[in-house]
């Protein structure tokens, strides 16, 4: 990226909430706002309404960067390009983001997931600096991961798709409805550790579990098998774990004592023995990963060499 960090609108799209900002970097975010996930015309008005707003008070912005749940269509050959695809968020399967927002301003549109614009944050300004590979997971209203390997995101047939990762369902879960609530797989991370499967399976949610509620270890034991089968595949340097269900503060060393467990004692690296600590980790830009990581996504249409400027 230039030297001259250029103003960019960023749409951070999650199931829940959509967060909108718009700045030069992390120590330029001028403002933000959120706005509700409802319908697909609704929400995306309310978006465009608040960026019509800032446009009027801080001026032209040289391109949009959205990060979006998904599945995503990324291929820019596709017909598709820019859709959200076969999402289990009612409603929006089959809508065009990228072109909603392209017609309406008339400027360059970086599109990614959510986590794949998140890893780039916390590569260029977060916990993931000097890391590569690096891996984020958000485990929250659904469960995604983004990867950043040789310095660029992971693109493939489509993109990661971690919240999926088959694990072994848990053994006499004491859960209320011990079952997998994934509506596409019987035994995947995403069905177990989301908030919305926390809620269902013991009952109520994540945020009003005691500390030491049995939910919790269950939970990292899941993870636990979710991050191995990743170490095996990926070798990432640092996997950053972020997302509401996530702040709890004793998941992170629950996790890091289920993943040594299940890996027991086959990868003998520094990163999963003495620098075991700072290997997961939770976001170093806290809350704000996704959306600077939308404004980065921003800025890679206008230059698509990421460096680590403001």
């Amino acid at each position: 990226m230039s030297d001259q960090a250029p103003v960019i609108a960023a749409i951070e799209m999650g199931g829940t909430k959509i967060v909108c900002g718009i700045g030069t970097g992390p120590h330029d975010l001028r403002a933000m706002h959120r706005v509700e996930t409802t319908t697909p015309a609704e929400t995306l008005e309310g978006v465009s309404r608040w960026l019509a707003q800032m446009k009027l008070e801080h001026g032209p912005f040289a391109a949009i960067g959205i990060g979006s749940f998904g599945p995503l269509d990324l291929n820019p050959k596709s017909e598709t390009y820019g859709f959200i695809t076969t999402t289990p968020k009612p409603g929006w399967q089959h809508t065009d983001v990228v072109t909603f927002f392209k017609q309406r301003f008339n400027v360059p549109v970086g599109f990614d997931t959510d986590v794949n614009a998140a890893v780039l944050a916390e590569h260029l300004w977060g916990a993931g600096q000097g890391m590569d590979p690096l891996i984020y997971i958000t485990v929250g209203t659904g469960v995604g991961g983004g990867v950043l390997v040789n310095g660029q995101l992971l693109h493939g047939a489509l993109h990661p798709e971690i919240g999926h990762l088959m694990v072994p369902p848990p053994v006499n879960s004491p859960a209320l409805q011990p079952a997998c609530q994934c509506p596409f797989h019987q035994s995947c991370v995403e069905g177990y550790v989301s908030g919305p499967a926390i809620a269902r399976r013991w009952g109520q949610r994540a945020d009003t579990l005691a500390s030491d509620h049995p939910a919790w270890t269950e939970i990292a034991d899941i993870m636990g098998h979710a991050l191995m089968n990743l170490c095996l595949t990926l070798s990432p340097r640092r996997i950053i774990l972020g997302g509401g269900v996530m702040d709890q503060p004793q998941l992170i060393p629950l996790i890091r004592s289920r993943l040594i467990h299940h890996l027991n004692g086959y990868l003998l690296v520094p990163e999963l023995g003495r620098d075991f600590d700072q290997f997961i980790v939770q976001p170093g830009l806290g809350n704000r990963s996704g959306v600077l990581g939308a404004l980065a996504l921003g800025r890679l249409t206008l230059d698509p060499t990421p460096n680590s400027q403001p």
